[in-house]
């Protein structure tokens, strides 16, 4: 699928942002561990999420799906087993990840395994953890990075889990704990990356019953005794997809509002909207909806994006149009994400003309004069995304491989074209 999105003047436009990707995979998880049913209401249908459906079908979970609503009928903790079991979770690290700590809950083990590009992002920090925990981990292929072979018990205790390279690490473990032998004893001896999604994971947790202490972001001690209840669930929309249609008010000027948004949210993509403050947007809250609008110039600023890893293309691409120099900083782990998203999005932006520099933990941009040209995503949806949003300042910007928005957000491009 090949996509030129269309020159824009000012805008002025009303859309609705799809369910949060992070909440609907905690969520299907959370509910197919809990006692009873659940019903997750208003989930995100899109290629990474329905990729946990069939994991969690796979391990012997009944799941039923209608457009509405996913109804799971939870497992107790003790995950059916027939045999040992093969999940291809393809290109969704996010499944991978938090569905690894569940084969300590079953008696057979699991072979977790994904696409070409999954299996040179690295998950040796989550084998250590789950070692620690009575977990055995074997990698059939190459030492700490999938597939990997998970099997033994989860014993529970203390474990130290480095975070550093993705706080989803923490949150695998986070979601299984409840159902250890033991109270599970987490250290974090650094800032976990993108340390917000732990906030979700535990929102999430609490929301169907599960008690833990925290201390900030370097201690948190899970109860065994305060398991998961099955209850109805309603997503909430997700920030990150809200993102591109913010960035197109601030590139393009003029006034987007985005239904479907918590104002209270602790989404950490959230915090785009302070970067499109510092910029020069106006941004304001109501109830239920958010609305960014830019009357004046574009200004560029110095931003730390540690907490919004998702949305740190989008601002690359604000900050590539803003008047003035712009560095976002704390962003070292993209080079694990989907692609490299550190030094794709600066060769992509200097194949449109853009100034870019790339530091250790850091993208400065500064003011060029922008040409069309053709993007090649590489299969990474937020490449996809971002790049566009760019395309309707500029013009003449080609998206190939455009149908791997699917992973995230599969009515991007329909919701673009009715931008005006």
């Amino acid at each position: 699928m090949i996509v030129t999105p269309e020159k824009s003047g000012p805008v002025d436009a009303q859309v609705t942002a799809p369910p949060s990707k992070s909440y609907t995979h905690r969520a299907l998880i959370t509910g197919a561990l809990g006692s009873g049913t659940t019903v997750v209401h208003h989930p995100l249908y899109a290629e990474d999420t329905e990729l946990t459906i069939r994991a969690l079908l796979a391990l012997g979970i009944p799941v039923e799906a209608d457009p509405f609503r996913v109804t799971l009928t939870g497992c107790d903790g003790e995950v059916p087993s027939a045999g040992e079991t093969t999940l291809n979770l393809n290109n969704s690290g996010t499944s991978l990840r938090l569905l690894a700590s569940l084969a300590l809950l079953r008696k057979d083990p699991v072979v977790l395994t994904g696409s070409p590009r999954m299996q040179e992002r690295p998950v040796g920090p989550l084998a250590e953890s789950l070692r620690t925990l009575g977990g055995t981990v074997a990698f059939p292929k190459k030492d700490g990075f999938p597939p990997l072979r998970v099997g033994g018990r989860l014993r529970g205790g203390p474990v130290t889990i480095d975070g550093s390279i993705s706080s989803q690490f923490i949150s695998s473990v986070l979601i299984a704990a409840p159902y250890a032998d033991e109270p599970v004893e987490i250290t974090i001896p650094s800032p976990p990356a993108s340390q917000s999604y732990l906030d979700i994971t535990l929102g999430v947790m609490e929301a169907f019953g599960a008690s833990v202490r925290r201390e900030g972001y370097s201690r948190f001690s899970v109860s065994t005794t305060d398991r998961y209840r099955g209850r109805n669930y309603e997503v909430e929309g997700d920030y990150s997809s809200a993102s591109y249609f913010f960035a197109i008010a601030a590139i393009c000027g003029g006034k987007i509002t985005v239904d479907n948004l918590r104002p209270d949210s602790v989404q950490g993509d959230r915090r785009f909207l302070d970067a499109l403050r510092g910029m020069g947007c106006t941004v304001t809250y109501a109830a239920g909806s958010v609305t960014v609008e830019r009357t004046g110039p574009l200004a560029g600023i110095s931003f730390d994006m540690s907490s919004s890893p998702d949305t740190v293309q989008t601002l690359c691409m604000v900050a590539a149009v803003a008047g003035s120099q712009t560095t976002i900083t704390g962003i070292g782990q993209l080079k694990y994400k989907e692609s490299d998203r550190i030094n794709g999005t600066a060769d992509r932006l200097r194949s449109l003309g853009g100034d870019v520099t790339v530091g250790d933990d850091s993208l400065t941009i500064r003011p060029a004069k922008l040409h069309g040209g053709t993007i090649d995503p590489a299969n990474d949806h937020r490449t996809a995304m971002s790049f566009a949003v760019l395309g309707r300042c500029t013009g003449g910007i080609t998206i190939t491989g455009a149908e791997c928005v699917t992973k995230s957000f599969p009515e991007f491009w329909e919701i673009l074209a009715e931008v005006r």
